[in-house]
């Protein structure tokens, strides 16, 4: 059955696709696709009392996540260009979920203080998904509007000054949950700081103090176009690296869970 919501859950992005690089809003399909691509994910990570959130389970939740927000931003503004992006990878990572085996750190279901950090952890990077995605597109906009040539293939895509200001928007949202995200880790995670969550820990600082030099650069400065790709794209690079870079050192290369 879950895998037969693995391929429900792609076939229905990839529908969704379709129809948002048509520039046709108000797709059905995806609600179909982020409800099956849940059901696939709560299999894949919830085992009994605990949950497990190996690296294909990390990245299908992710994933899962930026198509939910994009589906919810496009309600109200016109990002449909951006969709075939979201939903693209969120189909083949539903897949992999609903096909491959799921292993990673065991949580107890009970221990809502890691619960908490979690939770906060998942919806900043979710965000700071949705920004890079946006910074990529910010940058592809901004080489159209160069080229005479490209105006036309430009027309298709989201005004130039919308798209940053949501650009920021997201970034301010996902910045304060990052905050949160370390200040629940001091309180809540008692080995933040030890050798094998050292290396986690100094990159998340990292990518939230560039995120910080990126908002008060707007606030002081304005800065916009390519300086805020290029900051939000390394900072973005920063972010995964703590998670997924350390994530798969430790499990692959030393045996070492976080938990």
């Amino acid at each position: 059955m879950i895998i037969a919501l693995g391929f429900l859950a792609a076939i229905a992005y990839a529908l969704a696709a379709r129809r948002a690089s048509r520039a046709v809003a108000g797709s059905a399909w995806t609600p179909v696709a982020l409800m099956a691509h849940a059901v696939v994910l709560y299999h894949a990570i919830v085992h009994g009392q605990r949950l497990e959130f190996g690296t294909i389970g990390a990245l299908s939740l992710l994933a899962w996540q930026a198509a939910a927000l994009q589906w919810l931003f496009c309600l109200r503004e016109n990002l449909h260009a951006l969709s075939p992006v979201h939903y693209g990878v969120a189909a083949l990572l539903a897949l992999a979920a609903g096909v491959l085996p799921m292993s990673g750190n065991a949580i107890p279901i009970d221990d809502w203080q890691i619960g908490v950090h979690i939770v906060f952890s998942i919806l900043s990077a979710g965000l700071m998904t949705l920004a890079a995605v946006q910074a990529v597109a910010l940058m592809v906009l901004d080489q159209m509007l160069r080229e005479p040539g490209r105006l036309s293939q430009a027309r298709r895509m989201p005004p130039l000054q919308t798209m940053e200001t949501l650009l920021f928007r997201q970034i301010a949202v996902g910045f304060f949950l990052l905050s949160l995200v370390i200040l629940s880790g001091l309180l809540f995670v008692h080995n933040l700081f030890s050798q094998h969550l050292l290396q986690k820990t100094l990159l998340t600082i990292g990518a939230w103090l560039m995120f910080g030099v990126l908002l008060w650069g707007r606030m002081r400065y304005g800065w916009r176009g390519r300086t805020a790709i290029r900051w939000t794209l390394s900072a973005y690079v920063t972010l995964i690296a703590a998670y997924f870079g350390s994530k798969l050192v430790l499990e692959q290369f030393l045996g070492i869970h976080w938990t």
